[in-house]
Formats: C-alpha cells, sequence, structure tokens
C-alpha cells in the first residue's frame, strides 16, 4: 500500500505548530521513519539539480534515483506542469511515496523581476520589501517551487565581490531587518498555504568578506568580529522563522563552512535554537577536497558530522554515508535527526497532505505578469533609486518642455534590466529605458547606442550569452558620430550607462570597479558638447566614479529595477515619482580605500574628516579617507532640515529606557519621502567598538513647510555588543547617540548608563 493514504490522516498546515499540531507531526515523522531503510533515509539527504545550473557540475540519473526513493528534492525545474510529472514519479513510482521538494534561486522575482537586493535594500523599507517578496512567492508557487534560496544576508564591504548585489550592503542592522522582511514575505504566516515559499538564508557563514573581493575566496576573521558584524542578520532570520539554511562556499578559521561545527551546529543549533534543515550550497562538499581537507568520502562524512542536512548537487551522502554509518564514523542518531528535519520541512510545506499542492497552471496563468505584481514591482524600483547628484535642479525634467537625447548601450536593452539572477525571467515583458521614455515624454525623445558597453567582445559575449547578444556590429566611430549629433540637436542628454547584468552577482567579481571605458569615453565627449547631461546610473555594486560625475548635472543610480525598470526611470525623470532611495553601502572616492565603510574603527592615531594629508595619521597621501558617497546618503526633489535631536532623560539604567527625538521640516516646495537614520557610539568600552553603528531609521512622507518629530526608543539592547568572551552585554558609562539624514550628517547628544 502506498504511503499516500496513511499520510491524509496525519497532514497539517502552518509554519508554526500548535503543540498538538506539533505531537502530531512527531507521530508522523516517526511511523514514517520506522518504514524507511537505510538506503531511503540517506536518499532524503540528497538534492541534485535538473534543469537550471548554476555551476559547472550536472546531476546524472536523476530520475531512477527519484524511483528507488534516493533522492529527497529537486532544484532547477520551473513550471508547474514539469514539476507535476517528477513528483508523481516520486509518489507513485517510489516504495514509500515520499514526495520531493522543490528549489529555485528566487533571488528576486520568479518571472515578474524586482530590483536586485540590493537595491531593495536601498528603499530603507522593510514593509515594501516583504510585499515584494510574498509577491514573488504568489508567482514561484504557482509554478511547482516550494523552497526558494533566498535572502542572502551576507554583509559585506567589498565591491569588488559581485555577489554584493544579492544582499543588503555594508550594515549588520539594516541587513538584519531586510533579513526578516523577506523571510516574513516568503514564509507568511502559513507555509502550508499554496501561495508561500519556504525561504532559506545563506550564505551560512560570513562569505561577503572574500581576500581580494573574488568569490568563493577565504575569509580570515576573529568570532568578535563576526557576531557583531558580520552574523547579526543571520541570526534576525533565524528569529523571524526561517525554515531553511545553506552553508557558504568560504572558510572561518580554517575549517571550510560546510564541515565548520561550530558555525553549523555550535552556534546555529546550541546557541540560536535553529530548528529547520540545513542544506550545503552547489557542490560544496565536493569543493572541500580542493581546500584540502580529504576526498570525497571524507568530505562528506565531516559535513553531515558538522550539521549539514541535505547534500547540494555533490552526490557525497548518496555514495559514503552508508560506509560510514557501517563503520562508525556516522551516528545512526546524526542521520536520523538530519532526515527528521528534511520531513518535517515537507510536512510543514503541506507537501504530504497534497504533494501537488504547488503545481497549479491555471494558478501561474492568473498570477504571472499580472498587473497587481507589475505595479509592485514598479512601486519598488522607483523606492529604491538613488538620486547621488543634482546640480541646480536639473531633475526632475517635467514640464519643460526640452528635447531629449537618450544615449547609451543600456537605453534600449531591456534584456538587461533586471540584473543577475534572473534564472526564470521573461525578457519579453521587460521594459527598456527608451520604451519607458517614450511613453512619458513622447517624440521629445531622440535615441542613439552611441558605444558597445565593452571594449571587449569576448567579454562582452561571455557576460551576455550568444542567445541575447545585442552589441552592435558598426564601428565605434559610427555609433559615436550619431549620438553627438542628436546630443548636439538637444537640450538635455540622459546617459544610460554602466555595467552590464552579469557583471555583477555570483562568480563576477571585478578588480575594476568603474564604468566600463568605452561608456566613460563618451561620458566625456556628452559632456565636452556644453549640453547638461544627467546619467541613469545600472549597476549592482558601488562603483568608482569620482572622475566621470565631476561634471555632471546629475546623477540617478537605479541599480538594476527589475521587469517594470523603463516605466519606473521615467517616471522618476518626469518627476510623477520620487528617488528616495538612501546608500545602503558606501561608493568609494578611489579604489585604494576598499574597504571603506561608515561603521569603521578608530586606529590609535585617527584622521579627522575633511582634513588634509597629515603625516604620522591614519590617512592618504594622495586621496581623502571618506567615501565619495557614504552610507545612508541619497538625495531627493525636495530639502528637509533636521533639528538638534533630544533625549528624554541624560541617565538610564540598564533596565531603562529613553526616547531620542528629532524634528525634521520639508522646506522644499514638493511633498517628498525622508530616511531618517539613528546611530550610536560607545564612547569607552571593553573592546574597541565602532565610530558609529545604525540602531533605527524611519521613513517618513512630508508635504512641503511640514514638520514631524520622529522618535526611537533606546534601550540596553540597542547599546549591546559581544564582548570579548562573546557575551552580549551592555556595559556602563558614555555613549553618543545620534540622528540625521545619512552617515555623516548628524547631531548628536550623550547618554550615560549607569
Amino acid at each position: 500500500m502506498k504511503l499516500r493514504n496513511f499520510l491524509l490522516a496525519f497532514a497539517t498546515a502552518g509554519a508554526v505548530l500548535t503543540a498538538g499540531a506539533e505531537s502530531r507531526m512527531d507521530s508522523f515523522i516517526n511511523s514514517l521513519m520506522g518504514k524507511m531503510t537505510l538506503e531511503e533515509k540517506i536518499g532524503q539527504l540528497n538534492l541534485p539539480v535538473s534543469g537550471i545550473l548554476t555551476g559547472d557540475a550536472r546531476s546524472n540519473n536523476v530520475i531512477e534515483n527519484i524511483r528507488k526513493g534516493r533522492t529527497g528534492g529537486l532544484f532547477g525545474v520551473t513550471g508547474a506542469e514539469n514539476v507535476r510529472k517528477i513528483q508523481e514519479i516520486a509518489v507513485k513510482e517510489s516504495r514509500l511515496g515520499i514526495p520531493l521538494i522543490f528549489g529555485l534561486d528566487v533571488i528576486h522575482g520568479y518571472e515578474t523581476h524586482y530590483p536586485i537586493p540590493l537595491a531593495q535594500a536601498a528603499s530603507w523599507n522593510p514593509v515594501l520589501v516583504e510585499k515584494v517578496a510574498h509577491a514573488a512567492a504568489e508567482e514561484a508557487s504557482a509554478s511547482g517551487i516550494s523552497w526558494t534560496f533566498s535572502p542572502m544576508v551576507d554583509v559585506t564591504r567589498e565591491p569588488r565581490w559581485g555577489r554584493v548585489a544579492e544582499g543588503a550592503g555594508e550594515d549588520p542592522y539594516l541587513g538584519s531587518r531586510m533579513a526578516q522582511a523577506m523571510v516574513r514575505g516568503y514564509q507568511g504566516n502559513n507555509l502550508a498555504a499554496p501561495n508561500t515559499l519556504l525561504a532559506c538564508v545563506k550564505h551560512f557563514a560570513l562569505y561577503g568578506a572574500p581576500e581580494g573581493g573574488r568569490d568563493y575566496n577565504t575569509v580570515i576573521m576573529d568570532r568578535q568580529t563576526a557576531m557583531n558584524e558580520y552574523l547579526p542578520p543571520y541570526k534576525a532570520a533565524v528569529d523571524a522563522g526561517v525554515g531553511s539554511l545553506m552553508a557558504s562556499f568560504n572558510e572561518f578559521e580554517g575549517i571550510p563552512a560546510t564541515a565548520n561545527k561550530w558555525l553549523l551546529t555550535d552556534l546555529l543549533r546550541d546557541r540560536w535554537g535553529f530548528k529547520g534543515m540545513v542544506v550545503s550550497d552547489y557542490t560544496a562538499i565536493t569543493e572541500m577536497i580542493a581546500h584540502g581537507i580529504g576526498d570525497l568520502e571524507e568530505c562528506s562524512v565531516r559535513a553531515l558530522n558538522a550539521g549539514i542536512d541535505m547534500d547540494m548537487v555533490s552526490e557525497g551522502f548518496n555514495t559514503y554515508v552508508v560506509k560510514g554509518i557501517a563503520d562508525g564514523r556516522i551516528s545512526m542518531q546524526r542521520l536520523d535527526q538530519a532526515v527528521r528535519y528534511i520531513l518535517e520541512t515537507k510536512y510543514k510545506l503541506g507537501l504530504f497532505d497534497n504533494p501537488y499542492l504547488y503545481c497549479d497552471p491555471k494558478r501561474a496563468a492568473a498570477v504571472l505578469h499580472s498587473e497587481p505584481v507589475r505595479a509592485i514591482a514598479r512601486e519598488m524600483a522607483a523606492e529604491t533609486m538613488v538620486l547621488l547628484k543634482n546640480e541646480g535642479n536639473m531633475l526632475p525634467l517635467a514640464g519643460s518642455g526640452k528635447r531629449i537625447a537618450l544615449v547609451g548601450p543600456l537605453a534600449d536593452a531591456p534584456w538587461e534590466m533586471p540584473g543577475c539572477w534572473n534564472v526564470a525571467t521573461s525578457k519579453a515583458h521587460n521594459v527598456s529605458v527608451l520604451e519607458g521614455m517614450q511613453k512619458v515624454f513622447g517624440d521629445r525623445v531622440s535615441y542613439a547606442k552611441g558605444c558597445n558597453a565593452l571594449c571587449d567582445s569576448v567579454l562582452e559575449r561571455k557576460l551576455t550569452g550568444d542567445y541575447n547578444s545585442h552589441r552592435d556590429g558598426r564601428t565605434c566611430d559610427q555609433m559615436r558620430k550619431e549620438a553627438l549629433e542628436i546630443a548636439r540637436n538637444s537640450d538635455i542628454i540622459v546617459a544610460a550607462m554602466g555595467e552590464l547584468m552579469n557583471m555583477s552577482g555570483e562568480g563576477a567579481s571585478r578588480a575594476d570597479i568603474r564604468i566600463p571605458e568605452p561608456q566613460r569615453k563618451l561620458l566625456r565627449e556628452l559632456v565636452a558638447t556644453g549640453k547638461p547631461v544627467v546619467l541613469v546610473l545600472f549597476t549592482g555594486r558601488p562603483l568608482v566614479l569620482t572622475e566621470d560625475v565631476r561634471d555632471l548635472a546629475a546623477v540617478l543610480n537605479v541599480w538594476f529595477a527589475g521587469s517594470e525598470a523603463g516605466d519606473a526611470i521615467a517616471e522618476v525623470l518626469a518627476g510623477k515619482m520620487e528617488p528616495s532611495g538612501r546608500l545602503p553601502i558606501s561608493f568609494p572616492y578611489h579604489i585604494g580605500q576598499i574597504p571603506v565603510h561608515y561603521n569603521q574603527k578608530n586606529s590609535g592615531r585617527p584622521m579627522p574628516p575633511g582634513r588634509p594629508y597629515q603625516k604620522y595619521r591614519n590617512s592618504y597621501q594622495d586621496i581623502p579617507n571618506e567615501p565619495l558617497y557614504p552610507f545612508g546618503y541619497g538625495l531627493g526633489y525636495t530639502r528637509f532640515e533636521y533639528g538638534k535631536i533630544s533625549l528624554s532623560a541624560p541617565e538610564m539604567d540598564k533596565t531603562g529606557k529613553v526616547t531620542a527625538s528629532v524634528a525634521v521640516t520639508n522646506k522644499g516646495k514638493r511633498a517628498g519621502k525622508e530616511v531618517v537614520q539613528l546611530y550610536i557610539r560607545d564612547i569607552y568600552a571593553s573592546s574597541t567598538r565602532p565610530v558609529k553603528e545604525l540602531k533605527g531609521f524611519e521613513k517618513i512622507e512630508l508635504a512641503p513647510g511640514e514638520t514631524k518629530t520622529v522618535s526611537f526608543t533606546v534601550d540596553a539592547s540597542m547599546l549591546s555588543f559581544y564582548n570579548h568572551d562573546l557575551e552580549f552585554v551592555c556595559e556602563p558609562g558614555d555613549f553618543e547617540i545620534m540622528a540625521g539624514h545619512d552617515s555623516n550628517s548628524l547631531s548628536s547628544a550623550k547618554l550615560t548608563v549607569k
């Protein structure tokens, strides 16, 4: 008799189970595991790939292994019909009929794409980020997907690292808020609801600090730094109830994270109380061979014992765990625990009740690219755009009636709009800048490509793929001549330039993080026409812009804004929408500064901000210490004025609270949005502390002339840190409480903790 008939009596719904439901789940899984052979248990730990690949390796004998009960899940398959066919094999043709879990990298959307995660962090709007994650879950879950490998919560101060595009930037507090919002958006309140996804926080841990900015590279860090500056977003995601977690590729303290028991068991399970399942990254177990800790057998044993529950693609568990059990290197208790985590996850997803819960072609047809999800995409796109420069209020362009020259290789490139990680996107639905501007500005817009994105045609085709390479066959001189002619015949030049989408993301590290040279050259020639130039900047990372933006009238950083990029960009340029984004990561003044971030620590010879070079100080001879654009920075189409921060009391004890307040006034003629930011500094502590740390923010909207007082509650948890013994402590003494427009524009007040 198939297990399917037995399951219906026990299945339940809910991401968080009541005591009774948890008891029923335990009884069901105990009964199921009692029927499983050793090989079937090990099979649950196997996650092969089929279809979309995110690495070099491919899985073999996938269908045969599913029939034999030697597969727990599958990723890379898309489409409700395709997923259902494979699920039917698992349910109807394997001995126990245990359903598979189907995963995919739904990083910032499924078919409809939203701005890249770094851009979403620039919105400083967790409510909208949650809304976006839920919209992505609506599309993906209708197409057979029940598990997303998102959010990526790696804190990074390394813009050369391509995967900076996938995270929330340089700050642990902002990263924590974004991580929690995405987990809530994906998972909702009921994992068994058909329109939710199991979230998977990644990469555990510290992947965002690779030496030299090279992907997959070594990370060298002490535990105290990790706990204070890099691990908080992972902890926040665990506290938000994330159902799964992915280990990272890098090593930590000389041990690859995939075999690091301190990370995966001592910290994650024992200290943080994580109860979900842990999966390896793509072939990460195999890759430990190159790290030099053993052959695949040794790596598989160490990974399972360290706390990995599911092996993605390496096939090490299927191959070597039987032997590991037989020779005593792996305990049955550890194997059973891993199997239980996986089966519990499937149970909570409702897959035992209905294995085809996420395979609904009718719902997919109704939700994919629907107007509600596209409206969310447009809203988020506008919220993420950061106005970096606006000389003489050049923007917005509304009502000017002026002729606009739209120039650049990203102006008419709808396939580039989503950015990296668009594995299931439908490129036909992406809106280009040209299309969006023609809707808004009509025949006032003239267009010329002007140049190819890169000088290197081989690299450009490698980045774009031969199937969608739109490299122009004309000579550079021909393209440039056309662009300069329309520029001279226009009143304003809008230059759509920057990175191609695959110049950031996984495996996309760059040593030179400037705008590519053919575009920089064209930009200089456009400036030389004497016409005002507005740069619409596409990027998945902070770029070094110092030389390029000096003579520009305005710079609007649009990141990669997703399927609705073109419409949102045009509406922001026209002033129909407000560019209310603020930087979640600093933009360097020069590549030699990297890493440069606001929450640095002082040396014994600190260099005061804004001062010229001084010998025997912590400074450069040839450039300033400060970034070109600091964390939290961004302009709008109106002007805000801050009052001085005030505290409800100058002192508090460790059990007390004070209120920090600051008044903000809109001094402009337009309504606008502002992100009010709160920072603290622990002036003297048992361990050195950053010069400032973000601890709160609120996004507000003010009408012209309106004033609002924004208040934050300050308590001991906000002032605490992990000391040298990794104890989370609030030490008595003086603190500086700061509030303002960005990390460099703050007023302060002193608070004493008794």
